[in-house]
């Protein structure tokens, strides 16, 4: 799809909800679209919207084996209240073993190369391989979010992926967020009332100080130009 089409799909979409072009979207995809959550504040509103219109729908995270307790737990908390089913999506052992080199885990700490190659072999390789099943994906990044998102549309073609991405909360502000949270009561990860409102595999994500940006507590030793993992390249 070039970048005609997309231009062209986001002058039309731009004044839907994120319900509404969860729908569209849902329904000409129907078994060819899935949302992929990280479980974070964003994925679980985008859950509860998926899950609200189409039961059946596809909705996956990636277990890194580097999650927090909290966010399994939060697996568990959302396929019971929406009667649903996350599938989890785990690396292969012999992927993690060739991004480290017989290096011990903590050698991340040491280079930026070092640490991504982590994040390819536990995040970016198992996404590859699933998002190859479907034709467009459903992601809960925001503008807001990072600096490294601030140029993201309501709707992309993801080039590393060659596949369609639709990001309904794009435009979202922090406070709409968890308005809607609470609004709808939606489960969300208790480490985000702790000071983490971004959250990823426990070695590479901290707490953030007031005032902080809010990705500033993901890979927080590293300039805020390369705190992404390789999932939502632009």
């Amino acid at each position: 799809m070039d970048k005609q089409e997309i231009d062209k799909l986001n002058q039309e979409f731009s004044y839907l909800t994120p319900q509404d072009l969860i729908q569209f979207f849902l329904q000409k995809y129907k078994n060819r679209i899935a949302l992929a959550s990280n479980l974070g504040a964003e994925d679980q509103i985008l859950t509860q919207m998926v899950s609200s219109l189409d039961q059946t729908a596809i909705i996956f995270t990636l277990d890194t084996h580097k999650l927090f307790n909290e966010s399994y737990r939060v697996i568990e908390k959302t396929n019971k209240k929406y009667n649903i089913q996350i599938k989890v999506i785990a690396p292969e052992q012999k992927d993690i073993d060739n991004a480290f080199e017989g290096r011990p885990f903590t050698s991340i700490y040491d280079s930026i190369e070092n640490r991504k190659k982590c994040c390819n072999a536990r995040k970016v390789i198992p996404l590859k391989k699933f998002l190859g099943t479907v034709d467009a994906w459903i992601t809960g990044l925001r503008k807001e979010q990072s600096v490294t998102r601030t140029n993201m549309q309501l709707i992309e073609w993801d080039e590393e992926f060659n596949i369609l991405k639709i990001n309904p909360l794009i435009n979202w502000t922090e406070k709409q967020v968890w308005q809607y949270i609470k609004d709808y009561d939606v489960p969300y990860n208790e480490l985000h009332d702790k000071g983490y409102p971004s959250i990823g595999c426990q070695p590479c994500t901290r707490a953030v100080e007031p005032g902080e940006d809010v990705r500033a507590g993901r890979w927080w030793w590293e300039n805020p130009e390369y705190r992404e993992c390789g999932l939502h390249k632009k």
